[in-house]
């Protein structure tokens, strides 16, 4: 495996195009692009149609105060600033995915798709219209320039922050236009919000957003019901017996412990997990933890961050956004990937990505299509 190539950052001043949220990180990273001597013009994207509705205290983004905020950093760094408004373009691409994709049967990550499509895509190709050169984002990564001028994605420095996970949709030609002045740093979140104080940005104090921006009560079962309904089903375990019932299977993830609302423990009184859920019969299957190893997996779409992976090759794999990594081997045959895991894991869910590494260079992205268990769910 590789490690990382000291960074070459291109010395020639750019026009920077600064995604600022309203967040302390993309405006340390707007800060950053600017003292670095870049011509740096600050942006804001509004995303929802109705922005009054997208934060909860440290839940969700983009409102009005967001869009305050970003403007007010944006004052003292002494750069130009707009707000786009994306929203339509949201809705389509995020959260009308992420309806589907559950509908579906599946677990989406709409921050991966909102990368793919909104920052890295819409953002990107609005901003390369407009003559900038590159967009600067507050993601903890690293993009490095080789001798021969390609770019590669790799980790950020500080493991702790790291969001290459999210970021590997990105192409080689993306990461030619992407800028991340906060990923090569040593800092913990403290001293970037130090660094913010020092700065005279207000939002040095504001607490990170978590969880689904555009669900901003945390409540994805609600917001999921909203829009699709109930629809009552059952529960059943691996023997296809019914120990309760639902009001819809897009409100469950495989790997789910709590919320089932199961009226009969399990014989052998151990915690009962979501192994399987069928949007055809509208069915969720629970079982043991153990039911849950996987030993293999297909993928999907897969995206690359320089070169297409080729033949047969050893990896390690991450497969969310704060998960821990794991050997994998990985065969990409007709544009499908193939991937068997040294041991078993466990909570892998059709429809999450898989992302894979070499060393601290991401290889590329697919989504999970189909799962092998060691021990398979019995279908009903």
């Amino acid at each position: 495996m590789t490690e990382t190539s000291p960074q070459r950052p291109d010395p020639r001043p750019l026009r920077v195009l600064a995604a600022m949220s309203g967040g302390v990180d993309s405006a340390v990273a707007a800060a950053r692009a600017a003292e670095a001597g870049h011509d740096v013009t600050g942006v804001h994207l509004a995303l929802s149609a109705n922005p009054q509705s997208f934060r909860t205290g440290a839940r969700g983004c983009c409102t009005i105060e967001d869009s305050r905020d970003a403007r007010r950093a944006a004052d003292v760094i002494g750069i130009p600033f707009y707000v786009w408004d994306l929203a339509e373009r949201f809705r389509e691409d995020v959260v009308d995915d992420f309806v589907a994709e559950y509908e579906a049967g599946r677990t989406p990550n709409p921050c991966l798709r909102c990368n793919e499509k909104i920052k890295f895509a819409a953002l990107l190709d609005k901003a390369l219209a407009l003559g900038f050169d590159a967009v600067c984002t507050g993601h903890y990564a690293t993009v490095v320039l080789n001798e021969d001028g390609t770019r590669e994605l790799h980790r950020a420095s500080d493991m702790a922050k790291d969001q290459s996970y999210v970021l590997g949709v990105l192409d080689e030609k993306q990461l030619a236009h992407a800028m991340f002045p906060l990923g090569d740093t040593l800092t913990t979140k403290d001293e970037i919000r130090a660094e913010a104080e020092r700065r005279g940005l207000a939002v040095a104090k504001k607490p990170d957003s978590h969880d689904i921006c555009f669900i901003a009560d945390g409540d994805t079962q609600g917001f999921l019901a909203s829009r699709l309904g109930t629809a009552e089903g059952d529960i059943v375990d691996e023997s296809g017996t019914k120990v309760g019932t639902h009001e819809g299977a897009y409100g469950f993830t495989i790997g789910q412990r709590k919320g089932l609302r199961i009226g009969h423990p399990a014989p052998d009184g151990k915690p009962r997990y979501v192994l399987d859920i069928s949007p055809v019969n509208n069915t969720v299957t629970v079982g043991p933890a153990e039911a849950l190893d996987v030993t293999a997996l297909t993928a999907i779409k897969p995206r690359w961050c320089g070169a297409a992976a080729e033949g047969p090759g050893r990896y390690t794999a991450q497969l969310r956004a704060h998960g821990d990594e794991t050997p994998v081997s990985a065969t990409l045959a007709d544009g499908e990937l193939s991937v068997t895991f040294d041991e078993p894991v466990r909570g892998v869910a059709p429809g999450q990505a898989i992302v894979l590494y070499d060393g601290t260079r991401v290889v590329g992205s697919a989504t999970i299509a189909t799962t092998v268990r060691r021990t398979a769910p019995a279908t009903v």
